[in-house]
């Protein structure tokens, strides 16, 4: 995704000298066609992403629109007083991008575990949120993301994230979802990077004679409502995933759609309880240790069928 990421980010600062990137003192081998192509419109702001995204501020007040870019919880739960006051108050055409969303960075803690970052980023007031499930997705909202005015969070995985779409989806517009498979008993709706295990949860559904229909949602807030009602009108159930806590994220999102809209439909919230993450180890390792893989995808759809 990092890549996908930096692909459209050169497009975009070809076409428009204003856009401007922070880096809080990495990223530098996935950002050098940066640093070669532009040394004007990037700036190395250290480790010091609270400074950092006040500067990203002060840049918008100047007419430019400003990229901050860190790891996992550093450029939203360090600095969030700063996204909150100097930017998403003042509407601040600041976009803040956070690479290694959820278990990303497994092995190095809790510290670097990003699974608060949708449901905090969500409640700030005008704040746009975006959280791609594959390459072809994130090359979609970085796009989206730079040409939207104001603040906007994009979530992205790390790099070498298998493609789950065949091509980058043509005529896309936020807040879109996108439908990968259809299926007629029950529905698996995903944010984000774990857009791979819904995949694999419907494969896994499918050799049990069970059709799942899979829908990835790339844009958080807006979400696409209209989508939601559209499935709760035709499933009994509806399974949310996210690599995020299940507290006010996106499987929250879903619910209060359901709520308003008077839905029937039973909603499963797949993600991390309401609990911080206190195992190392791999992304994979533990989407597993905490019930968010594939198999345990599967087995809490079908159950839920059952209920």
């Amino acid at each position: 995704m990092r890549d996908a990421f930096v692909k459209i980010l050169l497009e975009e600062m070809a076409r428009n000298s204003r856009i401007v990137l922070l880096t809080g003192d990495l990223g530098f081998g996935v950002l050098r066609p940066v640093w070669d192509r532009f040394p004007e419109q990037i700036l190395n702001a250290g480790i010091a992403e609270q400074g950092m995204v006040s500067m990203a501020a002060g840049l918008a007040a100047t007419g430019r629109t400003v990229l901050v870019y860190s790891i996992g919880n550093f450029p939203s739960l360090r600095p969030l007083e700063q996204i909150r006051n100097d930017c998403a108050y003042h509407e601040a055409d600041v976009k803040i991008v956070c690479v290694g969303g959820g278990f990303v960075y497994g092995s190095l803690g809790m510290s670097h575990h990003a699974t608060e970052d949708l449901s905090i980023m969500r409640a700030l007031p005008g704040v746009r949120c975006f959280a791609p499930g594959d390459p072809a997705e994130a090359e979609l909202v970085t796009r989206e993301a730079i040409r939207t005015p104001g603040t906007c969070y994009l979530r992205l995985g790390r790099g070498s994230e298998p493609h789950v779409h065949q091509a980058v989806p043509a005529g896309w517009k936020a807040p879109e979802s996108l439908t990968l498979r259809k299926g007629t008993d029950v529905a698996i709706l995903s944010t984000g990077g774990i857009l791979t295990q819904a995949v694999d949860a419907a494969e896994r559904l499918a050799a049990k004679g069970i059709s799942a229909e899979v829908v990835s949602f790339p844009c958080l807030k807006p979400l696409d409502g209209a989508k939601v009602r559209e499935l709760l009108g035709r499933f009994r159930g509806i399974v949310t995933l996210e690599e995020n806590t299940v507290v006010g994220g996106f499987g929250s999102a879903v619910c209060e759609i359901a709520a308003e809209a008077g839905s029937g439909c039973r909603i499963r919230r797949i993600g991390l309880e309401d609990a911080f993450s206190t195992v190392v180890g791999s992304q994979q390792y533990l989407r597993k240790v905490y019930g968010m893989d594939g198999e345990a995808v599967a087995e809490k759809a079908e159950a839920l069928m059952h209920e």
